[in-house]
């Protein structure tokens, strides 16, 4: 009888193209694929250790897990599969964790599937973690997400995502643009190009640190894939967002307007304090030539409060900064120590009631800059993408420029490409919009 794997995602989308390739192996040995809430013989569960709270989701899922199928053979996987392997093996139920390289051989563990009193680790030295195995993700059949870079070799001192997945490298540019082709062979009208570190594109894809092609170069060749409607470039640091690259994006017809961007602080003494690798007032300069560039684009930013000696004045620094920027949305993430980076050992720690306060009103100016951005777009002519899910008969899509609209559901918009006027904000937060024309692309 055909054996069944569920896969459970935490985390970026990075990993939600890794779990893709690593269920096209299971597929690959004659597994048949379930969802995560149906019986099955195998669980494998992709872990993320960006927070604290992602840590502590693991368990609940190894719980749901086993409340399904108590004789389930439980996999982890991911970078706190990496960073902290004993930890995870000790959790009651997990039978085998794989560490960063050893994840995409996962088919080569299964020769024994009897449960054990405490996981089985195999995960190698991170140092050891210096070669690139390519991944895209396909979700909902709209949009996929293609892994061009893995890795970071920048040591910003509260992230540890250098010790989960090792140096910077990227995949070849044929590689990437075969899986690109791959993708648009499936009817996926949009690419999200995700990666840890994507504009370091180039950095060790033949085993050294030359780079034999650029991010802009990567981004040039990737504008003639035929049959991708949509190109998207996801987190991007400032310092490797380059002119040529903005430029390109406002010129292209399938690079879309939207940018999303780390800035963490708008203070230059955290910043420095973080070892981030450049200044606010570069910030600053990278949002007025998008915005000179595409006035329409959306750029959204990382942001992180509550870091060790963050003040009140470095904080009302950040939120002044922030409110007076042209940008059109926030990630808030509330700073939370781990283990083995220089940020957990710093002085001044914040009181958690006090990070939590700071979140709230961060998340707050994030709701304000969102309607300010929409309300900006009401009366222009979009394109949308629409999703494949019945969502309490809506149907959810969005703009090039990331506008989020809804409509009465219409099975016959799935993962079609319409051109809409937008018109007003619903009491979702959403827009509702009126059609121009028929389907504008199949």
């Amino acid at each position: 009888m055909e054996k069944k794997v569920a896969f459970y995602t935490l985390g970026c989308k990075l990993n939600f193209s890794e779990t893709s390739t690593i269920a096209r192996s299971f597929k690959n040995e004659g597994f048949l694929q379930v969802d995560f809430t149906e019986w099955a013989d195998i669980y494998v569960i992709n872990t993320c250790s960006v927070t604290e709270n992602a840590d502590k989701r693991f368990k609940t899922i190894v719980k749901k897990a086993q409340k399904i199928n108590p004789e389930a053979f439980l996999i982890a996987v991911g970078c706190y599969a990496q960073l902290k392997p004993e930890e995870l093996a000790a959790v009651h139920g997990v039978d085998l964790v794989l560490g960063a390289t050893e994840k995409f051989k996962i088919t080569d563990y299964l020769n024994d599937l009897s449960k054990n009193d405490f996981g089985t680790i195999h995960a190698c030295e991170i140092e050891e973690a210096d070669f690139y195995v390519g991944s895209y993700s396909i979700g909902d059949r709209t949009r996929a997400f293609l892994k061009v870079q893995d890795g970071c070799d920048y040591k910003c001192t509260y992230c540890t995502i250098p010790l989960a997945r090792g140096i910077s490298r990227s995949d070849t540019l044929q590689n990437v643009l075969t899986n690109a082709a791959e993708i648009a062979a499936q009817g996926i009208k949009e690419i999200v190009l995700t990666g840890v570190n994507i504009g370091d594109y180039g950095k060790g894809e033949f085993g050294n640190k030359k780079h034999e092609h650029t991010f802009f170069e990567l981004v040039r060749a990737l504008e003639e894939v035929k049959g991708i409607e949509r190109l998207r470039i996801s987190s991007i640091e400032q310092n490797l967002l380059k002119d040529e690259t903005i430029d390109f994006v406002s010129a292209s017809s399938r690079f879309v307007p939207h940018f999303h961007i780390p800035l963490q602080s708008g203070s230059n003494e955290l910043l420095k304090k973080m070892r981030r690798r450049y200044l606010r007032e570069l910030y600053q300069e990278r949002v007025a030539r998008i915005k000179e560039k595409m006035p329409h684009a959306c750029i959204g930013v990382d942001v992180i409060v509550g870091f060790p000696g963050e003040t009140e004045e470095h904080f009302l620094e950040t939120y002044h900064y922030l409110n007076n920027l042209d940008i059109s949305y926030l990630h808030v993430f509330t700073y939370s120590e781990r283990e083995n980076t220089v940020a957990a050992t710093l002085p001044e720690t914040i009181p958690m009631k006090l990070r939590q306060k700071r979140s709230k009103m961060l998340r707050g100016l994030s709701v304000k800059k969102r309607r300010a951005f929409y309300e900006s777009q009401l009366g222009s002519r979009r394109t949308v993408l629409f999703e494949s899910e019945n969502k309490e008969g809506y149907i959810y899509g969005f703009t090039e420029n990331y506008v989020k609209v809804r409509s009465p559901w219409d099975p016959s918009l799935s993962n079609t490409l319409q051109l809409v006027a937008l018109r007003k904000i619903d009491e979702e937060g959403l827009v509702r919009f009126d059609f121009v024309t028929e389907e504008i692309m199949a």
